[in-house]
């Protein structure tokens, strides 16, 4: 990343050339003439130039369906991270978040293109020639029962100890699946977890390094931490829990069984929490709806109420563009 502007040339009504994006003028950039969708961006297909070919033996629509969880699970992360703008203890904070968010949004990014390309189908159907690119009509245009997600992902915002208690619980399993990805006969799969590697080591860092100063803080936040895990802990099983989607994309080489990483993931909160003074909740799991959770579409009240704010302006103008 370097400190110049980013320069854009468009072209004035007179059409004479024009540089947008100095720091004269901060609405310059306004004035070009390329029409944007109003809820994407006007970046590439973040698959451009990648060969998508499913591998030999591998069922697309299992692959698709695989992606769309794990992308699920990042883009409603994201959202509920995201959340924090503004709103962290300080600056630094503020910004470690923000940051956060945006790792996550980028791999839903790349983990719902990946899903559209192996299985087209899986695609919201828009007008024809909508600009609206393959994982935003997946991002937007889906409803709750539609959503694949972890329901710890969708969890709404406590207390500054619970956005750390969470995101060292959601970091630290994602973070032993993505391990393995990096291995996985998907090329694609592959290299957004090799990329996604990096950015869960810092995740799991950030939040382990807050749970040990709230910990052994003051008497007040140790107790808004252990009263944000005992809350978070029913959903840790969960998280280890085999889809029938997963074992198969297991066993063909091309994902992960959850349950394989259980021990690995519970040993590092066990480190941290030894290192924190604190113990693991003695709480059971939260049950699903006839047996169904997260990965079935059977999802919290908190999700309907997420979607309907993340997905209102899209809704109402869905071929919007300015």
């Amino acid at each position: 990343m370097t400190n110049e502007p980013n320069i854009h040339v468009g072209h004035d009504e007179a059409g004479t050339n024009v540089e947008h994006g100095d720091h004269d003028n901060a609405y310059s950039g306004l004035l070009v003439n390329d029409a944007h969708w109003a809820f994407g961006t006007d970046f590439e297909d973040p698959l451009a130039g990648v060969d998508t070919t499913v591998p030999e033996g591998v069922d697309p629509k299992e692959l698709a369906a695989y992606c769309l969880m794990l992308g699920d699970d990042a883009l409603i992360f994201s959202q509920r991270i995201s959340e924090w703008c503004s709103n962290a203890p300080d600056l630094e904070e503020d910004i470690a978040l923000a940051n956060i968010s945006l790792d996550l949004l980028g791999q839903a990014r790349l983990l719902l293109a990946r899903a559209a390309a192996a299985d087209p189908a899986l695609v919201p159907e828009l007008p024809e020639g909508s600009p609206v690119p393959d994982e935003d009509r997946l991002a937007y245009f889906r409803e709750d029962l539609e959503f694949r997600n972890v329901r710890l992902a969708e969890v709404p915002d406590g207390d500054f100890a619970e956005a750390a208690a969470k995101i060292l619980i959601y970091s630290t399993w994602r973070l032993a699946i993505f391990e393995r990805l990096t291995s996985s006969r998907d090329s694609v799969l592959a290299a957004i977890a090799d990329k996604g590697v990096k950015e869960m080591s810092y995740h799991r860092d950030f939040a382990g390094r807050w749970v040990l100063t709230l910990a052994r803080g003051t008497a007040e936040s140790k107790t808004r931490l252990l009263t944000a895990l005992n809350g978070l802990w029913p959903l840790w099983a969960e998280l280890f829990e085999t889809h029938p989607i997963e074992a198969s994309v297991a066993a063909a080489g091309i994902g992960i069984d959850p349950a394989e990483v259980a021990d690995e993931a519970g040993v590092i909160i066990d480190q941290v929490f030894a290192a924190a003074g604190i113990d693991r909740p003695e709480r059971g799991a939260l049950a699903g709806v006839r047996g169904q959770k997260g990965r079935d579409g059977l999802h919290t009240e908190a999700l309907s109420k997420m979607l309907a704010d993340m997905q209102v302006v899209a809704r109402q103008h869905p071929e919007g563009q300015w």
